[in-house]
């Protein structure tokens, strides 16, 4: 009986042991893929532009409205971060984003001249606020380094004009600084115009030492590659655009107008800067 009693006990503690093991190794998949959800899907040119370009494109590129003059950044343009990271074995992507963006660029004859746009890093924010608090703290400290910015270095030709509607790319030139640190960065950019307004994407490959950036990952709990993407999707009017922002205490100049939230023709290089 005794013998018995204790392979029972044994049983008991095994089993358990393995149910342990089960539930901590489902736990992370349970909690990214039924609990925290997908994350947000990269930035995109609206799609109520994009389904136009068929038809815009049956518009002579000679009729197009000039695009010279300055393009400030309005409402709707968001930016942000996407990283890869593994959660205890687990493979998730963290995405966080602010709409407070600010800037313009200047537009003359068939060539972007010069452009500037900053970010408050302040109010990027993801859906954890434990990611949050590492963001704000040891990873961006935004408090030191409330914005980032991009400073186009050089012209961006935009040669013939395209047809309202149309989707075209362009390479940029600029200096993004971000952290304290300033580097020569080149991408390419998507833009696209729609009546009076140009939509700008862009993606910038960051490798978070190259800006002096503490890697995101956590012990053991969280660990991420050395590099993620800057996301940045620019609203462009000629009107009033968006004022900087006063909550993380910058006074970089940019557009006018008010600050945006959180996610054509002719369009040029972007650069962001970081201050």
């Amino acid at each position: 009986m005794v013998t018995r009693s204790r392979r029972r006990i044994i049983w008991w503690i095994g089993g358990a042991a393995v149910l342990i093991a089960a539930v901590a190794a489902a736990g992370p998949f349970i909690y990214i893929h039924f609990i925290e959800g997908p994350a947000p899907s990269k930035l995109e040119l609206p799609a109520t532009h994009a389904s136009t370009s068929a038809a815009g494109a049956t518009t002579s590129a000679a009729s197009s409205p000039d695009v010279s003059g300055t393009w400030n950044v309005g409402a709707g343009s968001e930016a942000g971060y996407r990283v890869q990271e593994v959660l205890l074995g687990q493979s998730a992507t963290a995405v966080g984003r602010t709409s407070k963006i600010w800037g313009s660029l200047t537009i003359g004859g068939a060539s972007v001249s010069k452009g500037s746009f900053t970010v408050d890093m302040a109010s990027v924010v993801s859906d954890q606020s434990q990611r949050n608090a590492q963001f704000d703290g040891r990873i961006m400290d935004v408090n030191q380094y409330p914005t980032a910015t991009l400073v186009l270095t050089a012209p961006i030709p935009l040669g013939t004009l395209p047809a309202a509607g149309t989707t075209k790319q362009y390479t940029a030139h600029g200096t993004l600084t971000m952290h304290g640190e300033s580097k020569a960065v080149t991408f390419s950019v998507t833009a696209e115009r729609i009546r009076s307004e140009i939509d700008v994407l862009a993606d910038l490959p960051i490798t978070f030492s190259d800006w002096n950036i503490a890697n995101p990952s956590i012990g053991g709990f969280v660990t991420t590659a050395n590099n993620g993407t800057l996301e940045v999707l620019l609203h462009l009017t000629q009107g009033t655009g968006n004022a900087p922002s006063t909550t993380s205490g910058s006074s970089t100049a940019g557009g006018g107008g008010g600050p945006v939230t959180v996610p054509s023709t002719t369009v040029p290089p972007l650069t962001v800067t970081s201050g």
